[in-house]
């Protein structure tokens, strides 16, 4: 039986001002994503921090296709993208930056193998759920025998590496509850055929980068990786296991934020289980890399220690990976 601590995002702060009242911004101007411009080889703009557009849709669609995972897709050159181009660019040889340039763009079309956006019709799978709410409480969640998706589009969204609210919006009108219904959906990697000689996580970068046994980089994802509470267990380590679809023993002794009323517990496998769809563990105990119900946050919020990925990043490192399998965690 493996042991591990979860990872779970720990959100600091408020959005509300301190007299409690809310602020209500000017709108900004809504962006449209022209599936024939995101197609478009010729969509090849200047980007860099905070753009957004067909082109930079374009260039997350290819990112991922290159497994330089931008997490999960939004189509704004956010923290996870900017990673994502600094660590294709290294690899490529091209001159460091984090911008997408004439020269990266050239790289990144080499992988423009079909359409960057495809049609999709639904599955019965995809609309057939059970979909149910997941509770926040962890004793709440014990009650559930799976944690599955909670809509059909969360699924879908997951399944094409896209953030819902994008998805919602490439495919106006679209209600994404009926099989047979097309949409168009991001035309993502499929896993790497290939074995990880190292596994190298930036705390700095935010990072996990997968090397072959020529020292090349050929897949990086962005990742949580843990807190000032939990920091990251800097060191050499190694993979000592790899478990999919795995059930999560919940300990609240080993969470310093953990209710005084949760008891320890066994909460169901699925994809927003807290450790999401695969766990792999490593020599340091109660830590790992694994899977998260929230993708939208790897990157961006803390965690309790361990380094999070997307549910489709694990899944594709946990096929590079075996047990022992070098783990550098680095600063």
């Amino acid at each position: 039986m493996f042991r591990y601590l979860v990872c779970l995002p720990i959100i600091f702060g408020s959005s509300l001002p301190a007299d409690g009242a809310v602020r209500r911004s000017k709108a900004p101007t809504p962006v449209r994503f022209n599936t024939a411009a995101v197609n478009n080889p010729n969509t090849m703009p200047d980007l860099a921090e905070k753009a957004t557009g067909p082109g930079m849709l374009r260039a997350q669609i290819l990112l991922d296709r290159a497994h330089f995972s931008v997490g999960e897709i939004d189509g704004v050159m956010g923290a996870n993208a900017l990673h994502a181009v600094a660590g294709f660019r290294a690899a490529r040889g091209l001159p460091p930056g984090n911008s997408i340039d004439a020269e990266v763009w050239k790289a990144l079309n080499a992988f423009n193998m079909d359409s960057a956006l495809v049609e999709y019709s639904l599955s019965a799978s995809d609309v057939k759920g059970p979909f149910v709410p997941i509770p926040a409480d962890m004793m709440a969640k014990v009650k559930l025998t799976h944690l599955g998706y909670t809509s059909p589009l969360e699924g879908i969204a997951e399944k094409f590496h896209i953030s819902p609210a994008l998805l919602q919006k490439l495919n106006p009108g679209k209600a994404f509850k009926v099989a047979g219904q097309k949409i168009f959906v991001p035309n993502v990697s499929t896993n790497l055929n290939a074995k990880a000689t190292r596994v190298i996580v930036s705390k700095s970068e935010s990072t996990v980068r997968v090397l072959d046994d020529a020292g090349k980089v050929i897949a990086q994802y962005p990742a949580t990786t843990g807190s000032e509470h939990d920091p990251l267990p800097v060191g050499e380590w190694q993979v000592t296991g790899v478990f999919k679809n795995p059930k999560f023993n919940y300990n609240p002794d080993l969470f310093w934020d953990a209710s005084p009323k949760d008891t320890k517990a066994t909460i169901a496998a699925g994809p927003n289980n807290p450790v999401g769809v695969v766990w792999i563990d490593i020599s340091k105990e109660h830590y790992g890399i694994h899977g998260t119900p929230s993708p939208e946050l790897v990157g961006h919020a803390e965690s309790h220690g361990c380094i999070r990925l997307t549910n489709w990043d694990a899944t594709e490192l946990a096929g590079m990976v075996a047990k022992g399998t070098p783990l550098s965690l680095t600063e």
